[in-house]
């Protein structure tokens, strides 16, 4: 009679070879992906010291690599994730034996470098929008200069900063006094009961 009628068979021990081998190889890719996030970390802190004294569009270039690496890491992740639910599913692998890598902090890494170009991008465009309006309206070059001891040898279309500063504060004035206007007299042809 055959004892083993009613009890679980054993797999074959090919089979547990190859799921071993397979959580190995998994497990490696792990700690394979772990090391490379640490590494980017690390190298992260020193470009950022760097970025903070580049020009918006460099930081946006200098982002562009992380960026990158950022989205091929999701990528593999969210493979690797769907990967091992299929192997859940058909029963090959069971669910708690394995840790896929975090699908999700790749992808907010992900997100987080394109908020940081976004950022970079508006700020360039404001910059730009500022230039273009300083060039409409003062249409004067302005000169950072030497020292204040040393004298300038200026044409008439250029102004030393200090200048550009009175400049732009007496516009600013004139602005809030022409605001003040406008609305003393939209007072006076509406007066509140």
């Amino acid at each position: 009679m055959n004892m083993n009628v009613g009890m679980g068979m054993q797999p074959h021990p090919q089979v547990l070879a190859a799921q071993v081998h397979q959580q190995q190889q998994q497990q490696q890719q792990q700690q394979a992906q772990q090391q490379q996030q640490q590494q980017q970390m690390q190298q992260q802190q020193p470009s950022q010291q760097l970025l903070d004294n580049m020009s918006n569009i460099s930081k946006i270039k200098a982002l562009i690599v992380p960026l990158r690496e950022s989205l091929t890491n999701t990528i593999k992740a969210a493979a690797q994730t769907l990967n091992t639910n299929s192997q859940v599913d058909a029963g090959s692998l069971k669910g708690v034996e394995m840790q896929a890598p975090r699908f999700d902090k790749n992808l907010e890494e992900f997100y987080s470098i394109c908020d940081q170009i976004e950022l970079h991008l508006k700020t360039s465009v404001k910059c730009l929008s500022q230039a273009e309006s300083s060039n409409r309206y003062l249409n004067l070059s302005v000169s950072v200069g030497p020292p204040r001891n040393e004298n300038l040898n200026l044409n008439d279309s250029t102004l030393t900063y200090p200048q550009f500063l009175a400049t732009a504060n007496s516009q600013v004035a004139f602005t809030k006094e022409i605001h003040d206007t406008l609305v003393a007299a939209a007072q006076n042809i509406s007066p509140s009961d």
